[in-house]
Parts: structure tokens; C-alpha cells; sequence
């Protein structure tokens, strides 16, 4: 099982690979699956690619329950 959060397209670059940051951690991925995103945009990333563009909102809820879950397992050490 995979379990996917968003990163937000801070930068993009040559050969249509970009930068996401995922609450800090950044990764560079490939937009070759994905047409129309741009800087700030929010995707899902599988396997380096960049599968499922994401509302902002939804986005937000997510990386909120990231650091829920950070907190949890960081609080319960």
C-alpha cells in the first residue's frame, strides 16, 4: 500500500521535470503524465511522476494530516 500526500511545484525546470516541496522535504519529479500545472500548483507523486493535480483545499487537508501524524509519532516516543 502507498500512501500519497501533496507537494506544492515550486520550480520548474528543463526536459519538464520540476521541483515539489512536501512540507519542507523537496523532490525533483517529472510532469511528463500531467498537462497544465504550473508554480504553486499541488500534486500527487508516484514512483518520480507527477500523477493527479490537486485543489489547494484538498491539498491543505492533507499535509495537515501529515503533520498530525508526525506529531503523534514524535509525542508518543
Amino acid at each position: 500500500m502507498c500512501i500519497a500526500f501533496p507537494g506544492k511545484i515550486v520550480e520548474i525546470k528543463e526536459n519538464n521535470f520540476a521541483t515539489i516541496d512536501i512540507n519542507g522535504i523537496k523532490k525533483d519529479i517529472s510532469l511528463d503524465l500531467l498537462n497544465n500545472v504550473d508554480i504553486g500548483d499541488y500534486v500527487i507523486a508516484h514512483a518520480g511522476f507527477a500523477i493527479q493535480k490537486v485543489e489547494k483545499t484538498e491539498a491543505k487537508e492533507r499535509l495537515n494530516l501529515l503533520d498530525d501524524i508526525i506529531n503523534q509519532v514524535y509525542n508518543n516516543e
